[in-house]
């Protein structure tokens, strides 16, 4: 015989089944029998794609929708050549948000090191190669892109040669040591018919996509001024950073470019005018070869001023600030790899607002690649091209012309808005 607990529990049960049939049906959302969920839980199929209809009232901030990734026989391969810091920690692990981009290959001069990589992303042998046997790429048909992540010194020879191997580059920045070389890279990959991508990765991050579509609506107002500031403190001086002959440079080359780039990319004009000043502290053996601090301003046709530093011997800033006649904006950590926060402040009638937009986080390797990946299979211009990088090049060396010499330096007036770029990322499906 059952207890009276037994008989009370089947009560509450067929209590709660009933309530639930009688919500379904009270949305229009009838279900095949009582309790079974409806395509809010269960989501909908249309072609190779899984979506979900919205689940929050219409008060609420809109969920994600799932990644629905190409198959992986589907998406692009990516030889990734540097197996150093970068790669390591957030390049290689950053394939696995890829919904079109997949690792399929490596370029190493350390065999062990590139052994133990190649187990633990599932590389298989043949497809890892030294960098003397980069040609040998050309018979890959699993390796479609090549990033090349390192030193700054060794890019251009890197590229040229992925180029000669018919593979389209993605490569990291700063592009090259010189505008020279910057339009070596270009060439090659124009001769052989494949795509150049520089590794602007701002360019592709949510808050600073937003940001430069604010400013560019108008919603700011006029823009009159900007600030951006990328600092950290550099440690051991034996590391290729501080190796002028790897480097190129010093903080301008590496963190500074963030704050020209981003500029230039949120404005779309390019600078007619710089001004710049260095500073290296005495007898720290961290600067016998780069510069540490590099404060330039740069010039818009447009009237608008930016005040850009960059330094390797102060402790971690990386912000961002647009200053305009309605509003500001500001963006924390704007140069970092993650933990951005964007902020807009307003008069709100008699009060001062400062809000912040969530805008949500999502991995900006990821976003490049996967753009990359696109790029080259719908065979569209990408974004932040080889020439996006030449320019900066050529801005660089006017702040340092500057810097040498104490005085302005003017650069050829460019009328075009974007006019280094390719199209936007398609935010449909990057």
């Amino acid at each position: 015989m059952p207890s009276e607990f037994d008989q009370t529990r089947r009560q509450l049960l067929a209590g709660s089944v009933g309530i639930a049939t009688s919500l379904y049906a009270a949305h229009g959302m009838a279900a095949t029998e009582a309790g079974s969920p409806t395509r809010v839980d269960e989501g909908e199929v249309s072609g190779a794609t899984v979506s979900f209809p919205a689940i929050d009232a219409p008060t609420e901030q809109p969920g994600s929708p799932p990644p629905n990734p190409d198959i992986p026989g589907q998406r692009v391969g990516f030889a990734v050549v540097g197996l150093g810091r970068l790669a390591l920690q957030n390049i290689l692990p950053a394939f696995g948000q890829c919904k079109h981009a997949r690792l399929t290959g490596l370029v190493s001069g350390d065999p062990e090191k590139m052994r133990v990589i190649a187990a633990q992303y599932g590389v298989p042998k043949e497809a890892c190669y030294s960098y003397e046997e980069m040609a040998r790429l050309r018979s890959n048909a699993a390796v479609q892109v090549v990033y090349v992540v390192l030193p700054n010194a060794l890019h251009r020879d890197a590229v040229v040669r992925a180029a000669q191997a018919d593979k389209h580059v993605l490569c990291e920045k700063p592009m090259a040591t010189s505008p020279d070389e910057a339009r070596e890279m270009i060439e090659a990959c124009r001769a052989a018919d494949r795509k150049l991508m520089i590794a602007y990765r701002c360019q592709y991050e949510v808050n600073n996509r937003e940001l430069a579509k604010r400013a560019r609506s108008g919603e700011l107002g006029d823009i009159q001024v900007i600030d951006a500031i990328n600092t950290q403190n550099q440690g051991d001086p034996t590391q290729w950073r501080q190796i002028k002959k790897l480097a190129g440079g010093g903080s301008l080359p590496d963190v500074g470019l963030y704050c020209l780039n981003t500029t230039r990319a949120l404005l779309g004009e390019e600078p007619i005018e710089v001004i710049a000043n260095i500073h290296s502290p005495e007898h720290d053996p961290r600067f016998k070869e780069v510069e540490a601090t590099v404060s330039f301003v740069l010039r818009f046709p447009s009237g608008i001023l930016a005040n850009c530093a960059s330094s390797y011997s102060l402790h971690e800033q990386r912000n961002f600030r647009v200053l305009g006649s309605k509003a500001s904006a500001e963006i924390a950590n704007a140069f970092g790899y993650e933990g951005q926060k964007l902020y807009i402040s307003r008069r709100d009638g008699q009060a001062e607002a400062r809000i912040e937009l969530n805008l949500g986080v999502k991995n900006q390797f990821s976003l490049e690649m996967d753009h990359m990946a696109l790029c080259v299979r719908n065979n569209v211009e990408p974004r932040t091209p080889g020439e996006e990088g030449l320019q900066d090049q050529v801005v660089m060396a006017a702040i340092y012309q500057s810097a040498q010499t104490g005085k302005p330096v003017s650069l050829p007036a460019v009328s075009r808005r974007d006019a280094f770029r390719g199209p936007p990322p398609d935010d449909g499906h990057a």
